[in-house]
């Protein structure tokens, strides 16, 4: 049994060793900044009293929750249909949906400039049909379609792998008792993908709130809150702003992690 508990110590030991290292102690050592500047503590309601970076965080949360929710309706459907379905290129599809994963937040954002920027092919084309430019690759909008690029990918793979594992059974129970297609999605197939949808969802909110590679990119007139952390610390030199807010983002993003693990679990327990 002694064996067995040194056995098991020695297993963890690092990766517990990696978590102080590289977690626990920048974490505390943010904490430490955030606090060290000329009003204390009260840095970290900065975020709360001053107006800009109120507003950075609103922006924020609100984008982030906006590509969140559309990207579970988008790779929801398309989850559940190539779980379903069996049609040739289905693998060639299912690449290509993929794809997004092997790109940076940089690439990401260039490509966004390529599509709507000033001389992106959507502009060439409203320009050619409507005689004006549209141009939306530096505002929230570019923001918005860049972050759907690398959110899509991951969450069609969440749902495939949920939606493979719902029993056919349970629909054509449902469906023989009178239930029509929608009702069966909203009863049947829905409450079976919840905690797949949870999960892929609280990934979507947690790297929509803190991408940095594409929002440096695009966002050359956007307070995003990385924006915001990233111009305090190097243009402004303001260490414990920065820190206080990286901490609150953090705070934000962690929550919602937490929250949805919890729901997910506990919608796994129930379905069990």
């Amino acid at each position: 049994m002694g064996n067995d508990r040194l056995a098991l110590a020695a297993l963890v030991a690092p990766a517990i060793a990696f978590l102080i290292a590289f977690f626990v102690f920048p974490l505390l050592m943010m904490a430490r900044t955030g606090a060290s500047g000329p009003d204390g503590l009260a840095t970290y309601l900065t975020i709360l009293v001053d107006a800009r970076y109120l507003a950075s965080l609103g922006k924020t949360v609100l984008l982030a929750g906006t590509v969140t929710l559309t990207t579970l309706a988008i790779a929801g459907v398309a989850g559940v249909f190539l779980a379903r379905h069996r049609f040739p290129g289905r693998r060639v599809l299912t690449a290509f949906l993929t794809l997004p994963l092997a790109f940076p937040g940089v690439v990401v954002g260039f490509m966004v400039i390529l599509l709507a920027g000033r001389q992106g092919v959507v502009g060439t084309i409203a320009e050619a049909l409507t005689g004006e430019r549209l141009v939306f690759a530096y505002s929230l909008a570019g923001l918005f379609v860049g972050y759907l690029y690398f959110s899509i990918p991951r969450t069609v793979l969440t749902v495939m792998a949920a939606a493979e594992k719902l029993d056919p059974a349970l629909e054509e129970g449902a469906r023989s008792l009178g239930a029509g297609r929608w009702r069966v999605v909203r009863d049947v197939v829905l409450p079976g993908l919840e905690g797949a949808l949870l999960a892929a969802g609280a990934i979507c909110f947690a790297t929509a709130m803190g991408a940095f590679g594409t929002a440096f990119t695009l966002a050359t007139q956007i307070d995003v809150l990385p924006m915001v952390i990233y111009a305090e610390f190097t243009v402004g030199a303001n260490i414990a702003v920065a820190a206080a807010l990286s901490f609150v983002l953090g705070a934000i993003t962690w929550a919602v992690l937490a929250i949805a693990r919890t729901a997910a679990g506990a919608n796994v327990a129930a379905a069990g």
